[in-house]
């Protein structure tokens, strides 16, 4: 197993030294470390240039250095796009990750998993504005995608290369990934990692990042459940419209016959019109999502399936973890 590890920075200059001696004294016990890639997002203070000085002469270390601050995501697409080794494990640039764990997640890996995400059983953040929110987002997270995990937002985390090869990264939707997986059928598996008090610099994060978080959860579960058949959630809500406005139609001739109420004075009825125009709006929105995607899928040649693993005459598999375009 060659294991490349992938750590995106944003301003970390007070850790960066110390971060990267950190890690290059992992990679000397662990031999399965072929490579570390360290990915600078657009800092504004000199963290590139104290990676540079503390990775110089070791052939195993990259350091990438993107135009412009493009965020958290891009930077671990970036990284994950560098990296050759057969499971990519990313982790944050603020110390507060501990290399040492990477070998609980790699056993799983062996296992025969193929993400592993770890769990910051003990967090050493504050409870109000990181830990609370965390709980929250956690919970809804795993009950809107039905991928149980106690800790979508660490970082520190453990991908089979192939994996990461079909899944294409916008947003804020680096957390996500174990969800967005599962849609390949993958195995997930969740570890207790390390967590450990930031010791210098500032984090980048707080309850600003609640509503993006939200927005691309909403993402997330529409790509996992609907993106091959978008009729059939904006039909859904098309067609519970046009109910809707049939029964508002209903109770205004109701309304009519039995009281004498005026129709063109009655709001029922203007529910019942609108309800009906809303209703034919959805639908044509679903018929146009079936062209789209059809138009993406099929212009690409992207295959709707995953194929696991490919056996030939009883041998061994001579394919995995590729979608494959069957006749």
């Amino acid at each position: 197993m060659r294991v490349s590890i992938v750590v995106p920075l944003h301003n970390e200059a007070p850790n960066a030294e110390l971060l990267c001696r950190e890690l290059r004294e992992f990679a000397g016990e662990d031999r399965r470390v072929v490579e570390l890639i360290f990915v600078d997002d657009g800092s504004t203070d000199d963290t590139c240039e104290r990676l540079v000085r503390a990775c110089a002469g070791d052939p195993r270390a990259t350091v990438l250095r993107l135009r412009r601050n493009f965020g958290q995501t891009a930077a671990l697409s970036a990284g994950f796009d560098i990296a050759t080794g057969d499971v990519i494990c990313p982790m944050d640039g603020d110390l507060q990750n501990d290399p040492r764990d990477i070998p609980s997640l790699l056993a799983k890996i062996d296992e025969g998993y193929d993400v592993v995400s770890g769990w910051r059983k003990e967090r050493r953040d504050a409870w109000l504005t990181r830990r609370a929110p965390s709980w929250a987002a956690n919970r809804l997270i795993s009950k809107i995608t039905n991928v149980r995990l106690h800790d979508y937002g660490c970082a520190l985390k453990a991908y089979r290369r192939e994996v990461l090869r079909g899944i294409r990264l916008y947003g804020e939707m680096h957390r996500f990934i174990p969800a967005l997986s599962a849609w390949m059928g993958v195995r997930v598996a969740e570890v207790p990692v390390r967590h450990r008090a930031r010791i210098a610099g500032k984090s980048k994060y707080g309850l600003g990042r609640v509503i993006p978080v939200i927005l691309d959860l909403i993402n997330v579960k529409f790509l996992v459940s609907y993106s091959t058949r978008p009729i059939q959630v904006f039909g859904k809500v098309g067609l519970a419209s046009f109910l809707a406005g049939f029964l508002f139609l209903a109770l205004t001739v109701l309304m009519k016959c039995f009281a004498g109420y005026n129709i063109t004075g009655n709001p029922f009825f203007i529910l019942s019109a609108l309800c009906a125009l809303v209703g034919f709006q959805f639908i044509c929105i679903g018929l146009l999502g079936e062209i789209t995607i059809r138009t993406y899928y099929e212009l690409q040649e992207k295959p709707t399936y995953v194929v696991r693993e490919r056996f030939k005459g009883g041998s061994t598999p001579t394919d995995s973890g590729t979608g494959v375009r069957g006749a």
